[in-house]
């Protein structure tokens, strides 16, 4: 057994998703693990050079991991002796020219979403990737999550008969940033930096329910009901993006979906995100971990009768899904995947394609709001 190095740039490194789930729980926490054992025997052994804007925020974070390599610079990442992956999770509006210098660079890709603000951006990557043989991939973390790791599987074993809905309530109150600091950036809030709910949020809705059946027509409604925030040096700024977002979405087979997505809603959810599917044998209701079943020949039959107190108790009528088995972080899982995608040639089917279609239903989602109608899902073309 031999122990191959690989060498990743992670460029945005020192935003809290780069940070937390990326660096922190993915790639150091493989190396803590001894490696990725790949087919072949040997285990790759990731050595991320540490790329950012700011150089003291990048030694900090550097010295306090023991890591000793990180630049300002992205050319000078990219020409490090063994480097063969760059990791993008800047700010979406300085996505599209990083991946292209790293595609001319010859190295292979993997990166959040959005991979781009427009869809002729989007698909314009993955053509070029295509056309300089690298190896491409995006994010999907969401696929990766317990709960729907577990509708997944009823899914799959036919639970559901025939799948009549999906009903999806996503989000939580992001302070304003006056009186308690806000949890998300600032530039999550202007347009022009590439923010708003739906560009972030659609990307995702759009690999979930393409997971259930494939995404055929849109309708949505965008609001910024937080007009104006503050921002992290407590300067007021004008909020120019969507902080929520209520979507329809048909999919293939009659299946219809309803999605809300907000930063300005209180949470009344036992998870901060939970989907509900309803089928003609049975119903689930899905969020980050768990996962709970209601079949058709358990289900109750309640009485609509506005005066009298309700005496059922809804919740305790449903039953859990097991775990069996041991969930891993989604992220760290798909970095392993796309890892050894690059060393072995692995399975790896979310690629830039799949990003395009997930900027693609966001961009129909935003021209829904704005003319007001249903517009059609069309095939991309590769």
């Amino acid at each position: 057994m031999a122990r191959r190095s690989i060498g990743i740039v992670m460029n945005g490194v020192t935003g809290r998703m780069g940070y937390r789930q990326h660096l922190l729980r993915s790639i150091l926490a493989i190396r803590e693990q001894g490696g990725l054992p790949l087919a072949d025997g040997d285990v790759l052994w990731p050595e991320p050079v540490l790329v950012g804007r700011r150089e003291a925020k990048l030694r900090d974070l550097a010295e306090r991991h023991g890591l000793t390599d990180w630049t300002t610079s992205l050319d000078e990442a990219l020409a490090r002796p063994g480097v063969e992956v760059y990791f993008d999770a800047q700010v979406t509006s300085a996505r599209v020219e990083a991946i292209r210098t790293a595609v001319a660079a010859g190295k292979h890709v993997y990166t959040e979403k959005p991979i781009a603000e427009d869809l002729e951006s989007a698909l314009g990557l993955a053509r070029l990737a295509d056309a300089a043989g690298i190896k491409h991939g995006v994010v999907q973390d969401k696929l990766f999550l317990p709960g729907l790791l577990k509708l997944r599987r009823l899914i799959d074993g036919g639970f559901f008969g025939r799948i009549l809905s999906v009903r999806g309530e996503f989000g939580y109150w992001v302070f304003e940033g006056d009186w308690q600091e806000a949890q998300r950036p600032s530039w999550n809030y202007r347009a022009e930096d590439g923010g708003g709910i739906i560009l972030d949020m659609f990307c995702h809705w759009r690999y979930v329910l393409d997971a259930i059946a494939p995404v055929r027509s849109v309708q949505a409604l965008g609001a910024t009901h937080i007009p104006e925030r503050v921002d992290e040096d407590g300067k007021p700024y004008e909020a120019t993006a969507d902080d929520a977002a209520y979507g329809i979405f048909e999919l293939d087979g009659g299946i219809v979906a309803q999605i809300n997505s907000s930063w300005t809603t209180r949470v009344f959810r036992d998870e901060l995100v939970e989907f509900q599917v309803d089928g003609t044998e049975g119903s689930a209701v899905a969020g980050l971990r768990r996962c709970r079943v209601q079949h058709r020949s358990m289900t109750p039959k309640p009485v609509w009768n506005p005066d009298l107190p309700a005496t059922e108790d809804f919740r305790s009528q449903w039953q859990e899904i097991p775990d069996n088995t041991v969930f891993d972080n989604g992220f760290k899982t798909q970095w392993e995947m796309f890892l050894r995608h690059v060393a072995d040639d692995g399975a790896f089917p979310w690629d830039f394609y799949a990003g395009a279609r997930g900027v693609q239903l966001a961009e129909l989602g935003l021209r829904a709001w704005r003319e007001g109608r249903r517009l059609d899902v069309p095939e991309l073309a590769r």
